[in-house]
């Protein structure tokens, strides 16, 4: 077989053994479950939040605040992750009033970049 095809058939077989393994891609953390729920109204307060990721989270520089409408911090300044579960962070709350709260989060994906958002939910009377 000349050499001109075995070098051809080698390229060929890199590229498909290329294409064909599974790729660890490392993307930005997507919040894709909170409890409460993103503009819930709830009929009881919550004794935490719990927010979930697409993808585990790195352990360090985790935030998770929640602030009420008068713009005081009502959690317990307690965010911890799971031990079991890297896309989780939970934050225990004192006792809620009703009213809106907002929660605001911050936490850095696997590849190292940092994200951050915010939703509200409702605690009626």
């Amino acid at each position: 077989m000349p050499k001109s095809h075995i070098t051809t058939i080698i390229k060929a077989g890199l590229m498909a053994t290329a294409l064909l393994s599974p790729v660890s891609a490392l993307a930005h953390a997507i919040l894709v479950k909170s409890q409460p729920a993103k503009d819930e109204e709830v009929k009881e307060a919550p004794k935490q939040v719990d927010l979930w990721f697409n993808d585990p989270v790195r352990s360090e520089y985790k935030a998770l605040a929640v602030i009420d409408a008068a713009g005081k911090r009502v959690d317990n300044h307690d965010v911890e992750q799971s031990l079991t579960d890297g896309s989780h962070i939970h934050a225990t709350v004192a006792n809620l009033a009703p009213g809106k709260y907002t929660v605001r989060y911050r936490v850095v994906s696997e590849d190292t970049h940092i994200v951050t958002g915010k939703f509200d939910f409702t605690v009626k009377p």
